[in-house]
Protein backbone atom coordinates (compact mmCIF):
# COMPACT_ATOMS: atom_id res chain seq x y z
CA UNK A 1 0.00 0.00 0.00
CA UNK A 2 1.32 3.45 -0.91
CA UNK A 3 2.33 5.60 2.06
CA UNK A 4 0.28 8.74 2.53
CA UNK A 5 1.97 11.82 1.06
CA UNK A 6 1.81 15.38 2.42
CA UNK A 7 0.10 16.23 -0.87
CA UNK A 8 -2.75 13.78 -0.32
CA UNK A 9 -4.65 16.28 1.81
CA UNK A 10 -6.16 15.49 5.15
CA UNK A 11 -9.23 15.55 7.32
CA UNK A 12 -10.35 16.57 10.75
CA UNK A 13 -13.60 17.00 12.62
CA UNK A 14 -15.12 19.76 14.70
CA UNK A 15 -17.59 19.55 17.56
CA UNK A 16 -18.97 23.09 17.56
CA UNK A 17 -20.59 24.53 20.64
CA UNK A 18 -24.32 23.97 20.07
CA UNK A 19 -26.69 24.85 18.68
CA UNK A 20 -25.78 24.71 14.99
CA UNK A 21 -28.24 24.16 12.18
CA UNK A 22 -25.76 23.29 9.42
CA UNK A 23 -28.31 23.40 6.58
CA UNK A 24 -30.00 26.68 7.51
CA UNK A 25 -26.64 28.34 8.03
CA UNK A 26 -25.27 27.39 4.61
CA UNK A 27 -28.44 27.52 2.50
CA UNK A 28 -27.74 31.16 1.64
CA UNK A 29 -25.20 29.81 -0.86
CA UNK A 30 -27.92 28.25 -2.99
CA UNK A 31 -31.20 29.98 -2.18
CA UNK A 32 -30.54 32.76 -4.72
CA UNK A 33 -28.85 30.54 -7.28
CA UNK A 34 -25.56 28.69 -7.77
CA UNK A 35 -22.34 30.18 -6.41
CA UNK A 36 -19.23 28.76 -8.12
CA UNK A 37 -17.02 29.85 -5.20
CA UNK A 38 -19.28 28.34 -2.52
CA UNK A 39 -20.90 25.13 -3.73
CA UNK A 40 -23.57 23.61 -1.50
CA UNK A 41 -25.33 20.51 -2.82
CA UNK A 42 -26.72 17.31 -1.39
CA UNK A 43 -25.81 18.33 2.14
CA UNK A 44 -22.13 18.90 1.33
CA UNK A 45 -20.43 22.30 1.13
CA UNK A 46 -17.34 22.94 -1.02
CA UNK A 47 -14.97 25.91 -1.07
CA UNK A 48 -11.35 26.74 -1.89
CA UNK A 49 -8.82 28.26 0.52
CA UNK A 50 -5.66 29.99 -0.66
CA UNK A 51 -2.71 28.96 1.48
CA UNK A 52 0.89 29.89 0.66
CA UNK A 53 0.17 30.23 -3.03
CA UNK A 54 -1.69 26.91 -3.20
CA UNK A 55 -5.37 26.29 -3.85
CA UNK A 56 -6.74 24.01 -1.14
CA UNK A 57 -10.26 22.75 -1.92
CA UNK A 58 -12.19 21.49 1.08
CA UNK A 59 -15.60 20.07 1.86
CA UNK A 60 -17.85 20.12 4.91
CA UNK A 61 -20.43 17.55 5.94
CA UNK A 62 -22.46 17.44 9.13
CA UNK A 63 -23.80 14.73 11.39
CA UNK A 64 -25.50 14.64 14.74
CA UNK A 65 -28.26 17.06 15.64
CA UNK A 66 -28.69 20.81 16.01
CA UNK A 67 -28.13 20.32 19.74
CA UNK A 68 -25.14 17.96 19.30
CA UNK A 69 -23.51 18.90 15.99
CA UNK A 70 -20.43 17.36 14.42
CA UNK A 71 -18.74 18.68 11.28
CA UNK A 72 -16.32 16.61 9.17
CA UNK A 73 -13.76 18.52 7.12
CA UNK A 74 -11.84 16.98 4.22
CA UNK A 75 -9.31 18.89 2.13
CA UNK A 76 -7.11 18.06 -0.86
CA UNK A 77 -3.59 19.13 -1.73
CA UNK A 78 -0.73 19.83 0.66
CA UNK A 79 -1.17 19.04 4.34
CA UNK A 80 0.49 20.71 7.29
CA UNK A 81 -0.20 23.01 10.27
CA UNK A 82 -0.55 26.16 8.13
CA UNK A 83 -3.08 24.54 5.82
CA UNK A 84 -5.09 23.11 8.69
CA UNK A 85 -5.17 26.48 10.48
CA UNK A 86 -6.34 28.26 7.34
CA UNK A 87 -9.06 25.74 6.56
CA UNK A 88 -10.22 25.64 10.18
CA UNK A 89 -10.45 29.43 10.23
CA UNK A 90 -12.59 29.45 7.09
CA UNK A 91 -14.86 26.75 8.48
CA UNK A 92 -15.29 28.74 11.68
CA UNK A 93 -16.34 31.80 9.68
CA UNK A 94 -18.54 29.95 7.19
CA UNK A 95 -20.50 28.28 9.99
CA UNK A 96 -20.66 31.44 12.10
CA UNK A 97 -19.14 29.71 15.08
CA UNK A 98 -17.96 32.98 16.61
CA UNK A 99 -21.46 34.35 17.26
CA UNK A 100 -22.72 34.37 20.86
CA UNK A 101 -25.92 32.53 20.05
CA UNK A 102 -26.57 31.53 23.66
CA UNK A 103 -26.31 35.13 24.80
CA UNK A 104 -28.64 36.27 22.03
CA UNK A 105 -31.21 33.61 22.82
CA UNK A 106 -31.14 34.57 26.48
CA UNK A 107 -31.56 38.25 25.60
CA UNK A 108 -34.66 37.70 23.44
CA UNK A 109 -36.25 34.87 25.41
CA UNK A 110 -39.36 36.95 26.17
CA UNK A 111 -39.21 39.26 23.18
CA UNK A 112 -42.63 39.17 21.45
CA UNK A 113 -41.05 39.46 17.97
CA UNK A 114 -37.88 37.41 18.13
CA UNK A 115 -38.72 34.66 20.62
CA UNK A 116 -41.08 32.80 18.23
CA UNK A 117 -38.68 33.29 15.33
CA UNK A 118 -35.81 31.81 17.31
CA UNK A 119 -37.94 28.73 17.97
CA UNK A 120 -38.31 28.16 14.22
CA UNK A 121 -34.77 29.11 13.27
CA UNK A 122 -33.03 27.55 16.25
CA UNK A 123 -29.35 26.96 15.51
CA UNK A 124 -29.15 29.34 12.53
CA UNK A 125 -25.82 31.16 12.49
CA UNK A 126 -24.99 34.02 10.10
CA UNK A 127 -22.12 33.15 7.80
CA UNK A 128 -19.10 35.45 8.08
CA UNK A 129 -17.32 35.87 4.74
CA UNK A 130 -13.80 34.40 4.91
CA UNK A 131 -12.55 36.82 2.20
CA UNK A 132 -13.23 40.55 2.82
CA UNK A 133 -12.65 41.41 -0.84
CA UNK A 134 -15.21 38.79 -1.85
CA UNK A 135 -17.67 40.30 0.64
CA UNK A 136 -17.28 43.82 -0.73
CA UNK A 137 -17.54 42.78 -4.38
CA UNK A 138 -20.69 40.86 -3.54
CA UNK A 139 -22.12 43.90 -1.77
CA UNK A 140 -21.43 46.12 -4.78
CA UNK A 141 -23.12 43.56 -7.05
CA UNK A 142 -26.18 43.60 -4.75
CA UNK A 143 -26.64 47.37 -4.69
CA UNK A 144 -30.19 48.28 -5.83
CA UNK A 145 -30.94 44.91 -7.46
CA UNK A 146 -32.53 41.69 -6.27
CA UNK A 147 -30.25 39.07 -4.79
CA UNK A 148 -30.89 36.43 -7.45
CA UNK A 149 -29.63 38.81 -10.14
CA UNK A 150 -26.69 39.88 -7.95
CA UNK A 151 -25.67 36.23 -7.48
CA UNK A 152 -25.77 35.61 -11.22
CA UNK A 153 -23.60 38.63 -12.01
CA UNK A 154 -21.15 37.82 -9.23
CA UNK A 155 -21.01 34.21 -10.42
CA UNK A 156 -19.99 35.34 -13.90
CA UNK A 157 -17.11 37.30 -12.39
CA UNK A 158 -15.99 34.19 -10.51
CA UNK A 159 -16.25 32.02 -13.63
CA UNK A 160 -14.21 34.49 -15.68
CA UNK A 161 -11.43 35.39 -13.24
CA UNK A 162 -11.43 32.69 -10.54
CA UNK A 163 -9.01 29.74 -10.66
CA UNK A 164 -10.74 26.36 -10.65
CA UNK A 165 -10.00 23.09 -8.91
CA UNK A 166 -11.87 19.90 -8.11
CA UNK A 167 -12.81 17.81 -5.12
CA UNK A 168 -15.00 14.70 -5.34
CA UNK A 169 -15.38 15.52 -9.03
CA UNK A 170 -17.01 18.85 -8.10
CA UNK A 171 -15.59 21.97 -9.76
CA UNK A 172 -15.01 24.80 -7.28
CA UNK A 173 -13.55 28.17 -8.15
CA UNK A 174 -11.50 30.34 -5.84
CA UNK A 175 -12.92 33.83 -5.65
CA UNK A 176 -10.78 36.07 -7.92
CA UNK A 177 -7.90 37.90 -6.31
CA UNK A 178 -7.83 41.71 -6.28
CA UNK A 179 -4.87 41.54 -8.71
CA UNK A 180 -6.88 39.47 -11.20
CA UNK A 181 -9.89 41.79 -11.07
CA UNK A 182 -7.76 44.94 -11.18
CA UNK A 183 -6.44 43.88 -14.60
CA UNK A 184 -9.97 43.77 -16.04
CA UNK A 185 -11.63 46.59 -17.92
CA UNK A 186 -15.13 48.01 -17.74
CA UNK A 187 -16.38 46.39 -20.99
CA UNK A 188 -15.43 42.95 -19.64
CA UNK A 189 -17.59 43.47 -16.56
CA UNK A 190 -20.35 45.11 -18.57
CA UNK A 191 -20.55 41.89 -20.59
CA UNK A 192 -21.34 40.12 -17.29
CA UNK A 193 -24.26 42.55 -16.73
CA UNK A 194 -22.55 44.77 -14.21
CA UNK A 195 -23.72 48.33 -14.77
CA UNK A 196 -21.03 50.71 -15.98
CA UNK A 197 -20.82 52.35 -12.55
CA UNK A 198 -20.65 49.05 -10.68
CA UNK A 199 -17.95 47.82 -13.08
CA UNK A 200 -15.94 50.94 -12.27
CA UNK A 201 -16.55 50.46 -8.55
CA UNK A 202 -15.40 46.81 -8.57
CA UNK A 203 -12.28 47.49 -10.63
CA UNK A 204 -11.44 50.58 -8.57
CA UNK A 205 -11.80 48.63 -5.33
CA UNK A 206 -9.63 45.80 -6.69
CA UNK A 207 -6.88 48.26 -7.64
CA UNK A 208 -6.90 49.92 -4.23
CA UNK A 209 -6.52 46.54 -2.53
CA UNK A 210 -3.97 45.17 -5.01
CA UNK A 211 -1.84 48.33 -4.71
CA UNK A 212 -1.94 48.25 -0.90
CA UNK A 213 -3.87 51.52 -0.57
CA UNK A 214 -6.74 49.73 1.18
CA UNK A 215 -5.70 47.14 3.78
CA UNK A 216 -8.82 45.05 4.29
CA UNK A 217 -7.18 42.84 6.93
CA UNK A 218 -6.43 45.90 9.07
CA UNK A 219 -10.13 46.78 9.22
CA UNK A 220 -10.65 43.88 11.61
CA UNK A 221 -8.54 45.70 14.22
CA UNK A 222 -10.39 49.04 14.36
CA UNK A 223 -13.76 50.13 15.84
CA UNK A 224 -17.03 50.02 13.89
CA UNK A 225 -17.21 53.77 13.28
CA UNK A 226 -13.63 53.82 11.97
CA UNK A 227 -14.42 50.94 9.57
CA UNK A 228 -17.42 52.86 8.21
CA UNK A 229 -15.33 56.02 7.80
CA UNK A 230 -12.56 54.19 5.95
CA UNK A 231 -14.81 52.21 3.62
CA UNK A 232 -17.07 55.12 2.70
CA UNK A 233 -14.04 56.98 1.37
CA UNK A 234 -13.87 54.38 -1.40
CA UNK A 235 -15.87 55.20 -4.49
CA UNK A 236 -18.95 53.00 -4.67
CA UNK A 237 -18.98 52.03 -0.98
CA UNK A 238 -21.62 53.81 1.08
CA UNK A 239 -22.91 53.32 4.59
CA UNK A 240 -25.16 50.45 3.46
CA UNK A 241 -22.16 48.46 2.19
CA UNK A 242 -20.00 49.38 5.19
CA UNK A 243 -22.62 48.20 7.69
CA UNK A 244 -23.10 44.89 5.90
CA UNK A 245 -19.32 44.49 5.84
CA UNK A 246 -19.19 45.03 9.60
CA UNK A 247 -21.84 42.41 10.21
CA UNK A 248 -21.18 39.77 7.56
CA UNK A 249 -17.53 40.49 6.73
CA UNK A 250 -16.14 41.06 10.23
CA UNK A 251 -18.77 39.38 12.40
CA UNK A 252 -19.37 42.49 14.51
CA UNK A 253 -22.28 41.68 16.85
CA UNK A 254 -24.20 44.94 17.14
CA UNK A 255 -24.91 46.35 13.66
CA UNK A 256 -28.26 47.32 12.11
CA UNK A 257 -28.11 48.04 8.34
CA UNK A 258 -31.36 50.00 8.53
CA UNK A 259 -31.13 51.40 4.99
CA UNK A 260 -31.32 47.93 3.42
CA UNK A 261 -34.60 47.32 1.59
CA UNK A 262 -34.86 43.72 2.80
CA UNK A 263 -34.23 44.79 6.39
CA UNK A 264 -36.87 47.50 6.10
CA UNK A 265 -39.46 45.07 4.77
CA UNK A 266 -38.66 42.53 7.49
CA UNK A 267 -39.11 45.19 10.19
CA UNK A 268 -42.36 46.32 8.60
CA UNK A 269 -43.64 42.73 8.62
CA UNK A 270 -42.60 41.69 12.10
CA UNK A 271 -42.42 44.94 14.06
CA UNK A 272 -44.80 47.44 12.46
CA UNK A 273 -47.81 45.32 11.40
CA UNK A 274 -46.98 45.80 7.73
CA UNK A 275 -46.98 49.60 7.91
CA UNK A 276 -44.29 51.50 5.95
CA UNK A 277 -41.36 52.75 8.00
CA UNK A 278 -37.96 54.40 7.56
CA UNK A 279 -34.35 53.86 8.60
CA UNK A 280 -34.52 56.16 11.63
CA UNK A 281 -37.48 54.30 13.08
CA UNK A 282 -35.84 50.95 12.38
CA UNK A 283 -32.72 52.03 14.27
CA UNK A 284 -34.82 53.15 17.23
CA UNK A 285 -36.74 49.86 17.28
CA UNK A 286 -33.54 47.82 17.08
CA UNK A 287 -32.12 49.48 20.20
CA UNK A 288 -34.15 46.97 22.22
CA UNK A 289 -31.90 44.16 20.91
CA UNK A 290 -28.52 45.62 21.74
CA UNK A 291 -25.83 44.28 21.91
CA UNK A 292 -27.10 41.60 19.49
CA UNK A 293 -28.55 43.68 16.66
CA UNK A 294 -26.59 41.80 13.96
CA UNK A 295 -28.16 38.51 15.01
CA UNK A 296 -31.60 40.09 15.42
CA UNK A 297 -31.50 41.47 11.88
CA UNK A 298 -30.30 38.16 10.46
CA UNK A 299 -33.14 36.29 12.16
CA UNK A 300 -35.73 38.76 10.86
CA UNK A 301 -34.40 38.38 7.31
CA UNK A 302 -34.33 34.58 7.54
CA UNK A 303 -37.85 34.54 8.98
CA UNK A 304 -39.11 36.65 6.09
CA UNK A 305 -38.30 33.69 3.80
CA UNK A 306 -40.29 31.19 5.87
CA UNK A 307 -43.80 30.20 4.79
CA UNK A 308 -46.32 32.68 6.27
CA UNK A 309 -47.89 30.12 8.57
CA UNK A 310 -44.43 29.29 10.00
CA UNK A 311 -43.21 32.87 10.25
CA UNK A 312 -46.20 34.39 12.00
CA UNK A 313 -47.80 31.76 14.22
CA UNK A 314 -47.41 31.44 18.02
CA UNK A 315 -45.93 34.89 18.50
CA UNK A 316 -45.10 34.27 22.16
CA UNK A 317 -43.65 30.78 21.90
CA UNK A 318 -40.81 29.92 24.25
CA UNK A 319 -37.21 29.80 23.10
CA UNK A 320 -35.63 26.30 23.32
CA UNK A 321 -32.90 25.68 25.85
CA UNK A 322 -29.34 25.24 24.53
Amino acid sequence: MRAKSRNDGGEFSLRPHPPLDFHRTLERYRVWGPDPANVYQDGTFYRVARVGGHLVPFRLTASGSVGRPSVAVRFAGPDGPEVRRAVRQQVTQLLGLGWDLSGFYGRVRRDPVLAPLVRRLYGLRPTVAPDPFEMLVGAIAAQQVNLAFAFRVRGRLVERFGESTRLDGIVIRAFPTPAAVSAADVPALRAMQFSARKAEFVIGLARLVADGELDLAALATIPDDAVITRLTRVRGLGRWTAEWFLSRGLGRPDVCPAEDLGVRRAFETFCFRGRPTDAARIRRRAQAWRPFRSLAVHYLLAASRLPPESAGADRIAAVPQD
